[in-house]
């Protein structure tokens, strides 16, 4: 089965990162929602366990539909006596946009005449519409004139947990999934496994420490929660749902015993009343301290040094002039005695988050219902620390300019969906270091060989220093930056490997995932400068006969096989790297014939493959390798002309050959490839977190417009290498 669950603006990442949690596969994030696939315990498990997702739906016709008749057509096409009975109350919640069906209301109304005209065609009788509590809600998506139906398996939005009492709340509380967003965005998980406490001093009826504390103990959001949109429907399995149920009580049984300490606190003394009755029902009576507190007032736990203090403070409309002034308090209270601790707050004005007056580690865009706002993500330093910093200016100048690339790029990285990006290379000649930030949990720092007149201990001294400041300026743990030292190597240096391999972790590009080894190679297994180059390669591959050469991790071939293409063959000399593309085949759902993986030389390969043909064409050879399994040694400045000229031999009429390369001195002979029609597309494949390093590659799109031509220029390059 397929399913789709829509998600608020800004927690797609999190939406996706708790899906590959589940176990669900073929995760596909999309804007504001995600796809994946499944069976049916899949679906279940997402409606139970979902703690950002709005709803969970299982689409069972997607059609055309330009105007109401043709909308109304293939809604009738339905087989709806399989999804509900002639006693099912029944209610259709619909959307429109970019469509010439522009009335949502008009749409589902011709959705349920649909239906119940297909019923009185059979049985003469129709079930009945309750927009209150139907006992099956149906979704429609219209979207540029394509109409997607589903059945809602949630029923009821997600955020309602069930231990929330309508009518009985503060003045605009903050929605469950939005403040479990908020917690996963601001690191809380990780927090809570290290033993630190939340706190939140402006905690309202309670929701951020209720959240917070479902999180911590292992608890699904959905476990209380009476009524759902499957039981009403025909596809439903209550033996597969009370197997859900089950196992999320003993997963709550077991991590409820292992809360870190969390508190909420608030000058109303009603609201703090009306948190506790929410955490009762919850389950959580016991498991968070609630006390009536000024925000000024509050203190951490004794028993934990670290922590997060997680605030949602009030609005403009409802505070006015006061809120400079508690923003402002929350900063200084923070400065004043939560040295080490890490604090998110949302705010609705960049003017009044600037106020908190602490170093940021992350700003997101978040909307509330319809008011955009900011999720900022702040560190507060240890007196220690900042001693520290003060003490050797040199690593403070380096703080300072990898927080503020951090920060540009971050927002960069946030607003295109990048997760894995560079976020400083040797920008001060002092830290020559390139350090990358993955799924913004891991960071892979590579230290250039310093110069032969700098002193080794000093050296050795400044990366000390740089390492010991990542962590805190890029809002990760110590345990969680890889260090390696990348030197300039020559001949069979070139690839050993650095360590032996260990921290292998999922990593995202889109709707891909790579596997990235962090200390195994001198390279993690993903050239995050070739970001551009892949997306090209999805973009164009559909049908495509698709040829990777060089391939290593086959993360080209994997882009390929996204964007459809119809048969991709991976080349590389190295059975690791072949065995690596595989698995990262795989990991994304692409397994088959249709995928080949053939381990040869590639400097000779094309000889041997001359009667194939390939649509595209991918050839990035390594500058410079003398591996024993090759015949020869290979200089791509050397050898550049007879690889383009082989492989542009195996393009099929109109097919498109991408060279690249990562030599820095490279110089393409344009008199040897004279026949061929070559264009210099390396500006527009350099990603915005490489601009300040132009030369990380050349890149060149490739067509040949007669096959003799080739044959001639090939003939010609041998003769001139002999």
């Amino acid at each position: 089965m397929r399913f789709f669950i829509p998600v608020a603006r800004g927690l797609e990442s999190v939406l996706g990162g708790e899906l590959r949690a589940m176990g669900v596969r073929a995760v596909r994030p999309a804007s504001a929602g995600a796809a994946f696939e499944g069976d049916l315990e899949a679906g279940y498990r997402a409606c139970l366990w979902s703690r950002v997702g709005s709803r969970v739906l299982l689409p069972i016709a997607r059609f055309s539909a330009s105007d109401t008749d043709e909308l109304y057509a293939g809604a009738l096409a339905i087989a709806w006596e399989e999804h509900l009975g002639l006693s099912t109350t029944f209610a259709i919640d619909a959307s429109v946009r970019d469509s010439h069906v522009r009335h949502s209301g008009f749409a589902g109304l011709r959705v349920k005449d649909a239906i119940a005209d297909r019923f009185r065609e059979q049985t003469g009788l129709r079930p009945s519409v309750d927009t209150t509590l139907p006992d099956l809600r149906v979704n429609l998506a219209l979207r540029r004139d394509t109409a997607t139906i589903s059945i809602d398996l949630s029923g009821e939005p997600l955020h309602r947990r069930g231990y929330r009492r309508a009518g009985v709340q503060v003045a605009a509380p903050l929605k469950e999934t939005l403040a479990a967003g908020m917690l996963a965005l601001a690191g809380w998980p990780r927090i809570a496994r290290e033993g630190g406490a939340l706190l939140d001093p402006m905690c309202g009826s309670g929701t951020l420490p209720i959240e917070a504390a479902l999180m911590a103990a292992d608890m699904a959001p959905g476990m209380r929660r009476t009524h759902w949109g499957f039981t009403g429907w025909l596809g439903h399995d209550q033996a597969v749902w009370d197997g859900l149920l089950d196992e999320a009580m003993e997963r709550a049984e077991r991590g409820i015993e292992t809360l870190p300490p969390i508190a909420g606190s608030d000058v109303d003394a009603a609201a703090i009343q009306i948190a506790r009755a929410c955490a009762a029902r919850a389950g959580l009576a016991d498991a968070i301290e609630f006390t009536v507190r000024d925000a000024r007032e509050v203190v951490p736990p004794a028993s934990t040094p670290l922590g997060l203090m997680a605030i949602n403070p009030p609005y403009g409309e409802r505070l006015g002039g006061e809120l400079e002034a508690l923003y402002a308090t929350v900063g200084e209270r923070a400065r004043r005695v939560f040295g080490g601790w890490e604090v998110a707050v949302l705010s609705s004005d960049e003017a009044l988050e600037a106020r908190i007056g602490l170093p940021s580690t992350a700003r997101i865009e978040l909307l509330n219902g319809r008011i955009p706002i900011l999720l900022g993500v702040y560190e507060v330093p240890r007196r220690e620390q900042t001693d520290e910093l003060a003490v050797d200016e040199h690593t403070q100048m380096f703080a300072n300019r990898l927080r503020k690339r951090a920060k540009h790029l971050g927002k960069w990285a946030r607003r295109e969906g990048v997760t894995c990006y560079r976020v400083y290379d040797s920008d001060l000649p002092e830290y020559a270091l390139a350090i990358d930030v993955y799924e913004g949990r891991w960071v892979h720092v590579a230290e250039y060989a310093p110069p032969s007149d700098v002193d080794p201990d000093v050296a050795a001294a400044r990366l000390s220093a740089a390492v010991s400041v990542i962590p805190a300026v890029l809002g990760v743990r110590a345990e969680d930056v890889f260090l390696k030292v990348r030197r300039r190597q020559r001949g069979s240096e070139q690839y050993r490997p650095a360590n032996a391999p260990g921290a292998v972790h999922e990593v995202h590009e889109g709707p891909n995932t790579y596997l990235a080894d962090f200390t195994g190679y001198l390279d993690t297994g993903i050239f995050l400068d070739h970001r551009p180059m892949r997306e090209r390669v999805m973009a164009e591959a559909a049908g495509m006969r698709f040829l990777n050469v060089f391939a290593y991790t086959g993360t080209v071939s994997v882009s390929a096989a996204r964007g459809g293409a119809s048969q991709v063959t991976t080349v590389d000399l190295s059975q690791t790297y072949l065995t690596w593309a595989e698995r990262n085949m795989e990991t994304n759902g692409f397994s088959g014939p249709r995928y080949e993986y053939v381990r040869a030389d590639a400097m000779h390969w094309f000889r041997t493959a001359r009667n194939r043909r390939y649509d595209l064409i991918f050839l990035d050879p390594p500058s410079f390798s003398n591996s024993k399994r090759m015949d020869e040694e290979l200089d791509v400045q050397r050898d550049h002309v007879a690889l383009i000229l082989g492989y542009a031999g195996l393009l099929a009429e109109g097919g498109t050959l991408y060279f690249s390369t990562n030599l820095r001195s490279f110089k393409l002979d344009t008199e040897m490839l004279e026949g061929l029609d070559v264009q210099d597309i390396t500006a527009s494949t350099i990603p915005p977190d490489f601009e300040r390093n132009a030369r990380i590659h050349r890149c060149y799109a490739i067509r040949a417009s007669d096959r003799r031509d080739v044959s001639r220029m090939r003939w010609a390059a041998t003769l001139q290498r002999g």
